[in-house]
């Protein structure tokens, strides 16, 4: 499959990480945030279509652009910076675990042409596990890079892996792997 046929999807990135369970995040974020900028940079430098899908934390009245400047204003800055969305992304806002669950997303990827899914962001065990499972039923091609997902619970996340890879027959790799 053709990296036209193939999205970049960036998992509920943009993060104020003022809720229940940050600090147990966090840990886990900071070495995934270089991954994810370097996978933005090469996917941008492809021609490949990056999504970002993201938790609207409530905020019904609220855009993206929003949200980032929230984000960006907050003591986690650090963490949403270097993964900021430029002009050609795309924005979809979610307000549950999917991706797909009550958004325009499959209409958007369909309009796109997309076959094959890349999955990274947050939190592995839970908004990326039900994505690839959304995916997955919707006929997609799943590939969740290893290096640029984080997790709250580390033996969740491996479990999920498994499922995703197992269950899905989703491609678990590498970001390195993928590109090569």
């Amino acid at each position: 499959m053709s990296k036209s046929e193939t999205a970049l999807i960036v998992i509920d990135m943009i993060n104020t990480y003022d809720h229940e369970d940050a600090e147990l995040l966090i840990p886990s974020v900071e070495p995934v945030v270089p991954v994810v900028a370097d996978l933005l940079r090469r996917a941008r430098s492809h021609g490949m279509p990056v999504i970002y899908v993201n938790d609207n934390f409530g905020e019904w009245r609220s855009h993206h652009g929003e949200l980032l400047e929230h984000a960006l204003s907050g003591p986690h800055a650090g963490l949403v910076d270097p993964l900021k969305p430029d002009a050609d992304s795309l924005f979809v806002l979610k307000a549950r675990h999917s991706i797909f669950y009550e958004t325009p997303l499959t209409y958007l990827l369909h309009q796109q042409g997309i076959q094959r899914l890349v999955l990274c962001g947050q939190v592995t065990e839970q908004c990326v596990l039900y994505s690839a499972l959304d995916a997955h039923i919707r006929h997609f091609d799943v590939v969740v890079l290893r290096d640029a997902v984080a997790h709250i619970h580390e033996d969740l996340a491996d479990a999920a892996l498994r499922m995703m890879e197992r269950n899905m027959g989703a491609w678990i790799c590498g970001s390195r792997d993928f590109w090569s």
